[in-house]
């Protein structure tokens, strides 16, 4: 997610209630189990909710390539930082039900105290 947290590690208050009622909007950064692990926690920005069309290009040329409409149920994330983020674009759409949460705050550091959307 670099440059929006930092590459040392940010401390995040990150709140449950909205990814358990289906709040969740286009541009909110949340915590997610990694779909292609479990053990793992990746902390991603929602590009598309069910429904929505996102193109997307599959290696880093920069040309979109391909587009996908997410399907019911599911999100699409992508990390902020493009060229080096694994994320939907290489697992596809992630279930609904495997976010844990919406980042509401950055606590630490100080210097980038703030809501992150």
């Amino acid at each position: 997610m670099l440059p929006t947290l930092s590459i040392s590690g940010d401390i995040l208050l990150v709140e449950h209630l909205s990814s358990r009622f289906g709040r969740i909007k286009v541009g909110d950064v949340v915590v997610a189990t990694s779909p292609l692990n479990p053990q793992i926690r990746v902390c991603k920005r929602v590009i598309g909710l069910e429904g929505d069309r996102i193109g997307y290009c599959p290696n880093s040329h920069g040309i979109f390539a391909t587009s996908v409409t997410v399907p019911k149920g599911h999100v699409w994330l992508q990390g902020d930082n493009s060229l080096r983020s694994q994320d939907s674009r290489h697992y596809g759409p992630v279930p609904f039900g495997l976010l844990q949460g919406r980042v509401w705050l950055r606590v630490w550091p100080l210097q980038g105290f703030g809501r992150l959307n």
